[in-house]
C-alpha cells in the first residue's frame, strides 16, 4: 500500500471522528451509496450516533442494513446486525431514504407561520401540481432533509449520499431554488390584480403585466388565475423560512470545521472526468473537497511485472496434479485449461494497469493537497453487514 493510500485513509478516519457532515457526491453506478454507509458503520463503530440519508430506492441497502425497506422516517439498525461479524459499535447507527414529496410537506409544515397559511398551501392544487414537480429534484430536497437532521441535534454525525448528478453542481446550489422561485418579484405580478386574495377587477390595473395576465385568463380561466394568486399569497408569508433555511445549508456546506465532501468514483474514462469536474467546482466555491474514493478498481492495480509470468508459471507439482485428476488425467485438457487460464490473467493484469494509470492521473490533476483512497473490486455483491465491512476495511486500512 502506498503512502497516498494511507494518507488518504487517515483522511477519512480525521472525517468520521471530527466532522458532523460528510457528503457523498458522484455519479450513479459507482458505489456511492455503499461506500456512504460504510462510513456511517464506521462512525458508529467510533462511538458517534449517526445517520445515513440515501435517495437510492434499491432494496439492496436496506436488507444489507437488516431492514424490510427504508422510508422519510429514521429507522435504528439493530447492532445484533454487526454482533455476527466481532463488531461491537460503540455508538448508534441510523438510516432513512428520502421521500422527496413528504420532504417538501413537511417543509412547508415547518416554514409556516401558522396553522391557516400552512393549510391554505398544503391544500390549494397549485401546490400540489408544483411540489409534484419539485419533489422531482431530489437535490433540493436533500438540501432541506439536511437542514431538518442538522438542526435537530440528534446526531453527532450526518452521511449524506447525494442524488446522481448529470450536473453535479446541482446539489451545491440546491438550497436556494425555491427561494428564487418564490421571488419577490414574481409573486407580485402575480398578485396584482388582486387585492386581500380577492380579484377586484382586471379593468383597474394597466400594464403589460395585466396584459399578460388577461391573455392566460382567457385560456385558463379566471378561477384558476385566482388558484394561482391563492398560492403565491400564501407562500408570500413563507419566503424568509425558506431563505433562512438555504443560507443556513450554504454556510454548512462552506465550512471546513464541519463539513467534507467526499467524491466518489471509478476508474472508468467517465467518472473520473465526472470526478475531476466536480473537484474543480467545490475549489471554485471554496468548499472542502480534496478526499476521493475511487471504487472498482484493480486488486492489483501496477503490478506491471505481475505480467512477465501467467499463473500457469506459479503452478506446483501438486497443483498440477489436482487439476490432471479434475480434468480426467488428460494432459491435453490441462494444457488447453492452464493457457485460457494464462490469458485471463494477462488480461487482468492490463486491466489492473489501466486502472492504476487512470488512478494516478486523478493524483496527478487533483495535486498534492488533495487525498485518494483505492477500493478494489469485489468478487461478490455486497448484500449484508460483512460486505459493507469489507469496504470500510479498504476505505479506513483495516
Amino acid at each position: 500500500m502506498g503512502e497516498g493510500q494511507r494518507e488518504a485513509q487517515a483522511a477519512l478516519i480525521q472525517a468520521v471522528r471530527e466532522r458532523k457532515l460528510v457528503v457523498c457526491v458522484g455519479s450513479g453506478g459507482v458505489g456511492k451509496t455503499t461506500t456512504a454507509a460504510s462510513i456511517g458503520i464506521r462512525a458508529a463503530i467510533e462511538g458517534r450516533r449517526v445517520i445515513v440519508v440515501t435517495i437510492d430506492p434499491a432494496k439492496r441497502l436496506a436488507n444489507s442494513l437488516g431492514l424490510e425497506a427504508l422510508g422519510n422516517d429514521e429507522r435504528e439498525i439493530d447492532p445484533a446486525r454487526f454482533a455476527g461479524h466481532g463488531v461491537e459499535p460503540k455508538g448508534a447507527l441510523f438510516a432513512m431514504m428520502l421521500d422527496t414529496r413528504a420532504t417538501f410537506d413537511e417543509v412547508i409544515r415547518k416554514v409556516a407561520p401558522d396553522d391557516e397559511t400552512r393549510d391554505r398551501v398544503l391544500g390549494n392544487r397549485i401546490y400540489t401540481h408544483i411540489s409534484d414537480t419539485l419533489s422531482a429534484s431530489h437535490d433540493y430536497m436533500a438540501s432541506e432533509k439536511l437542514y431538518d437532521l442538522y438542526t435537530s441535534g440528534k446526531y453527532d454525525l450526518i452521511v449524506l449520499d447525494t442524488p446522481p448528478m448529470k450536473n453535479a453542481i446541482d446539489f451545491l446550489e440546491a438550497g436556494g431554488q425555491l427561494a428564487r422561485f418564490l421571488d419577490d418579484s414574481i409573486i407580485s405580478w402575480f398578485l396584482q390584480p388582486h387585492e386581500g386574495g380577492r380579484r377586484v377587477g382586471a379593468s383597474l390595473i394597466s400594464g403589460t403585466g395585466t396584459l399578460v395576465y388577461r391573455l392566460l385568463g382567457r385560456v385558463f380561466g379566471n378561477d384558476f388565475l385566482d388558484e394561482i394568486a391563492e398560492f403565491f399569497l400564501a407562500t408570500k408569508d413563507l419566503l424568509e423560512g425558506f431563505r433562512e433555511r438555504a443560507e443556513f445549508v450554504s454556510e454548512l456546506l462552506h465550512d471546513r470545521t464541519k463539513t467534507r465532501f467526499v467524491v466518489v468514483c471509478t476508474p472508468r474514462a467517465v467518472s473520473m472526468d465526472e470526478a475531476r469536474y466536480f473537484h474543480r467546482q467545490l475549489a471554485e466555491r471554496d468548499m472542502p473537497g480534496g478526499l476521493f474514493i475511487v471504487n472498482q478498481a484493480g486488486r492489483y492495480a501496477g503490478h506491471a511485472a505481475a505480467a512477465d509470468g501467467g499463473p500457469g508459471e506459479y503452478l506446483g507439482a501438486a497443483d498440477r496434479a489436482w487439476i490432471a485428476q479434475a480434468l480426467g488425467r488428460d494432459a491435453g485438457a490441462l494444457r488447453s485449461f492452464i493457457g485460457r487460464l494464462d490469458q485471463h490473467f494477462e488480461r487482468s493484469v492490463a486491466l489492473d494497469n489501466d486502472d492504476a494509470r487512470s488512478v494516478e492521473g486523478l493524483r496527478s490533476f487533483v495535486g498534492s493537497g488533495a487525498k485518494v483512497c483505492v477500493v478494489p473490486r469485489l468478487t461478490t455483491e455486497v448484500y449484508d453487514v460483512g460486505g459493507l465491512l469489507t469496504i470500510g476495511g479498504h476505505v479506513f486500512g483495516e
